[in-house]
């Protein structure tokens, strides 16, 4: 039994889901649109979960997982295709993001991995459902990767952009590849107070370059970038975002109820469910690579791809190959 009020659908503004629901193969509509998803809150959990919930009842789920800094709407061209053929979908607004809050004041806000990870799983309890796909990029991917790796019995594949992407935080104060760290400037300028007043007072400006320099070769416009930056006004926004990156990087404590799951993923255990990983060969933040490198953390069956003309944001820029990676798995 789906654990929400009715009443408290938002049908948000726009031509809204119908608008978008065209037969898999038809001509997308542009994501640089105003249309927007239809929220649904569902009690899960420390959380008032916001997400949008299509497709039939009894279809296999499929839970899609956004990043950083986006929202639901990487999915605003996915969730229709794949509702139409058939699946259940599920997509949340992660903790800190959209209209998703905290039921108690007093719940540390902890953006670490295992906290969002056992959200999701709190999620798929609340909704009844034992078994999901998990697809995500970015710390969708991250939360994807986790809870397979800690719940491989809910899960029944992965699929994750950039491949394999539990943090190893126990190496999270080492160097890395320049460029990488170049590309990555915004975590070290959270880690100080300075960053944090900066993304309190320039939340959509700073996703805003984020978003040009993860996906250079995306060409969204002001309608499509606001409809996503709404969800940055949540009240606790920033401080999730600052506490996982911190986190990373070993800066900022973990919240100990997740003390156990955090133990299990610092082994960084293989995944044993199937997976598709896929790289987009615009990324602006994780070059795109043969995949091989990761090959030992991937237990089950895995097939790696490169998507042509995408960056960081591979859903919603290239949508049709998201959703042929999600069926092919």
């Amino acid at each position: 039994m789906e654990n929400f009020n009715p009443n408290r659908r938002r049908l948000l503004a726009g031509a809204g889901i119908g608008a978008i629901g065209l037969a898999f193969g038809a001509p997308l509509a542009s994501a640089a649109t105003n249309d927007r998803l239809a929220v649904t809150q569902v009690r899960a959990g420390l959380l008032d979960v916001g997400c949008h919930i299509a497709g039939p009842q009894d279809g296999p789920a499929v839970i899609l997982l956004h990043g950083f800094p986006y929202d639901i709407h990487s999915y605003v061209d996915v969730a229709p295709l794949l509702a139409q053929a058939g699946y259940r979908v599920i997509v949340p607004y992660l903790r800190g993001h959209g209209s998703t809050r905290f039921l108690d004041a007093a719940t540390p806000r902890s953006g670490q991995q295992a906290a969002v990870a056992q959200d999701i799983v709190d999620l798929m309890d609340a909704l009844g459902i034992e078994r999901a796909l998990l697809a995500g990029y970015d710390w969708g991917a991250r939360t994807a990767c986790a809870v397979a790796a800690l719940w491989p019995e809910r899960v029944t594949g992965v699929v994750s952009v950039n491949g394999y992407l539990i943090q190893d935080v126990a190496r999270g104060r080492q160097p890395i590849a320049p460029a990488i760290e170049h590309a990555q400037w915004y975590q070290f300028y959270f880690a100080t107070e300075r960053g944090a007043a900066g993304l309190q007072a320039n939340r959509r400006v700073i996703a805003r370059i984020i978003w040009k320099t993860n996906s250079p070769a995306w060409q969204f416009d002001d309608a499509t970038f606001e409809r996503s930056a709404q969800a940055f006004d949540n009240p606790d926004y920033v401080a999730i975002v600052v506490h996982n990156y911190r986190y990373r990087l070993g800066l900022a404590p973990a919240d100990p109820r997740y003390a156990a799951l955090d133990r299990k993923l610092a082994t960084l255990p293989p995944l044993t469910v199937p997976a598709i990983t896929l790289d987009g060969a615009a990324d602006g933040v994780v070059a795109p690579n043969d995949g091989k490198a990761q090959a030992g953390k991937f237990a089950g069956r895995r097939s790696h791809r490169i998507v042509a003309g995408a960056g960081h944001n591979l859903p919603q820029e290239a949508p049709r190959e998201f959703v042929e990676a999600i069926r092919a798995v």
